[in-house]
């Protein structure tokens, strides 16, 4: 069955999954129920022509996929902080996406400027060509070093087994299989049109036009840079497709190998119940696409999904008796 290429992103303890015109979602509760829900996509690539046309599609999707994804990433985490009676406000999740945009910016594309130039500088002088190759050496150190080092953390290595159950389950749609947790380990946890492939390219494409800027004052390389940020996705989007069209030539395999390789820091092996969310975030973003999921299929049980705050003041209330109960035990344990 011919079907719209599904994509998804990981989440904090859950997975979304988008389509042609929905997306869907599933998060494992605090209780480790799952909570899904399906939202429909108002894309401006759906309403407008010139928004499809080459180049400018890459824009579109990567600021949709930007705010789409970041928003349903604080709300994960905003459910996964109110298991612990934790309630993060609207302003707390807005100053975290401010100070992460600020964090990238500085690590990624501030960072290697300034030790490139600094370096080259100290070495032969000013020479534009060498700051540039020394930059652009340092920025892959860096996104890789930032890779290797968050992944060793608990919450963010289970994240990158949600991608991993993400990609298995899109593995075995594409494969018109039933999606089972079965079937699914049947796959790696490696996508070609995985987000890690599209940052590679990012990176690459990125080294090749920040190169404009070389030799330029400070201030003047960092605005620069941080412009042509839209203009690097943009290319970077459309080498992709290039790339996903042309996959079943050897020489093309080889070339987008290194995001193949990146993928084993991003991506994990899950555990049997990452992938049970996996699927009911497919089975969400199919029914919400109008479409069904092959015959067989594993339909897991879910339940609306809560509002984060509502669903804090529950488990704090929650938490509060467990304490009290277990303080009159304790009391009583003691008296007698």
């Amino acid at each position: 069955m011919a079907r719209f290429a599904y994509g998804g992103q990981a989440l904090m303890e859950g997975v979304l999954m988008r389509g042609k015109d929905a997306i869907g979602v599933a998060v494992r509760g605090p209780d480790g129920q799952i909570f899904g829900t399906q939202e429909r996509l108002n894309s401006i690539l759906h309403r407008n022509r010139f928004a499809r046309a080459p180049f400018f599609r890459g824009i579109v999707v990567l600021y949709e996929t930007l705010v789409i994804g970041t928003r349903w990433l604080m709300r994960s985490g905003s459910i996964a902080a109110a298991g612990e009676g934790v309630s993060m406000g609207g302003r707390a999740v807005a100053l975290t996406f401010a100070i992460t945009i600020v964090f990238a910016l500085g690590l990624f594309v501030v960072l290697p400027l300034v030790i490139g130039q600094g370096a080259a500088s100290m070495t032969i002088g000013r020479n534009p060509f060498v700051e540039h190759l020394i930059e652009a050496a340092i920025r892959v150190v860096i996104f890789v070093g930032y890779l290797l080092v968050v992944s060793r953390s608990a919450e963010i290595r289970r994240v990158f087994q949600y991608h991993g159950a993400e990609h298995m389950t899109i593995h075995a749609l594409e494969h018109d299989l039933p999606l089972t947790v079965e079937n699914a380990r049947k796959y790696p946890t490696a996508h070609p049109r995985c987000g890690t492939e599209f940052l590679v390219v990012f990176i690459i494409v990125s080294i090749i036009l920040f190169s404009l800027l070389a030799g330029q004052d400070l201030l003047i390389s960092i605005v620069g840079r941080i412009v042509l940020i839209p203009v690097v996705a943009a290319v970077a989007y459309e080498v992709l497709r290039w790339g996903a069209r042309h996959r079943d030539q050897w020489a093309v395999r080889w070339l987008f190998l290194p995001g193949i390789w990146l993928q084993g820091i991003t991506t994990k092996q899950p555990d049997d119940s990452m992938i049970e969310v996996a699927i009911a975030s497919m089975q969400e973003a199919l029914a919400a696409n109008d479409e069904t999921a092959p015959e067989g299929s594993f339909d897991p049980e879910r339940q609306p999904m809560p509002d984060p705050e509502e669903l804090a003041r529950e488990m704090e209330a929650r938490l509060e008796a467990e304490e009290a109960e277990a303080g009159t035990v304790g009391s009583t344990g003691t008296g007698s």
